[in-house]
């Protein structure tokens, strides 16, 4: 009875000792390691503190490349302005502005011609006279620059007087075909001709990428080198091909066909070598 009560006292001792053998964590044999945390007591839950941009300073203005030696001015000065980014008839552009705004020299150069006359009139539209009232120059830049439909030429603006870029040469208007528009500078860039010439001075570069560059600010980038290219490909004098010639005035209907075909005989159509430089002192209206 008593050895009964004794084996089973041993047999309990021993199952406490195993369960509590197998109770301790795992280590290295004969060290105690601690009893592994919660996963749940590691994670914090508190929100993370709000992340502060440090203070920078002001951006850095970068300056536009320089692109030549040349330094630029837009053509309309102190007004808003919109104008045509397309070819239409010949490469030149209109911008549009109010009547009365400063046409200036895109750079410096010496002025080459002036027609302080509007003499375009509706019934003949001859070519030469369609931008009424203008002013050209050469620029040191050797590429020539034309601004018409002026309302008015600059005092002391005239043949071979040197102007800086920025410097007023006009006013904008609605002279020659420009009439019946609103007011606007008709602007072209080419190279020097003869005088009779006139159709290589109503445009022969497109202006229109020049024009944006001189407006957004980078006052450097230059036609020069695009209108040197044209002039030796096409000639100093090339050929006119578009507008040329001027129109005939309207005759009586009730006149006989013969008589009609023997005055057109009688009067050929002007050419170039009839166009003259206008002068700049004579004043009148077309």
């Amino acid at each position: 009875m008593r050895a009964g009560r004794i084996g089973l006292v041993a047999a309990s001792a021993g199952a406490v000792l195993l369960l509590s053998g197998c109770s301790q964590p795992a280590g290295i044999a004969g060290v105690r390691t601690a009893a592994a945390s919660s996963p749940s007591s590691s994670l914090s839950t508190a929100p993370p503190a709000p992340v502060t941009a440090p203070a920078g300073d002001d951006p850095v203005r970068v300056p536009p490349p320089k692109l030549s030696k040349y330094t630029y001015a837009f053509p309309v000065k102190g007004c808003e302005v919109t104008y045509q980014r397309k070819l239409l008839v010949l490469p030149k552009t209109t911008i549009w502005a109010p009547r009365g705004c400063a046409f200036v020299a895109p750079v410096a150069g010496v002025v080459d011609e002036v027609d302080t006359v509007n003499r375009w009139l509706p019934s003949t539209d001859e070519g030469a006279h369609r931008e009424g009232r203008f002013v050209t120059i050469v620029g040191d830049d050797g590429v020539r620059y034309l601004g018409g439909h002026l309302d008015s030429v600059a005092e002391g603006i005239r043949p071979g007087v040197r102007v800086k870029a920025g410097q007023t040469l006009g006013r904008v208007g609605t002279s020659g075909n420009a009439r019946d528009t609103g007011p606007n500078l008709y602007f072209a860039i080419s190279w020097k001709t003869g005088p009779g010439f006139w159709w290589v001075r109503r445009g022969m570069v497109e202006p229109w990428d020049y024009l944006d560059a001189w407006q957004s600010g980078n006052r450097t980038y230059s036609p020069r080198k695009e209108t040197l290219a044209l002039r030796r490909k096409l000639g100093e004098t090339p050929p006119c091909t578009v507008l040329c010639s001027a129109q005939r005035a309207a005759e009586p209907s009730a006149e006989p066909t013969r008589e009609r075909k023997r005055k057109r005989k009688a009067t050929p159509t002007p050419t170039p070598e009839f166009v003259h430089t206008l002068s700049p002192t004579t004043a009148g209206t077309g």
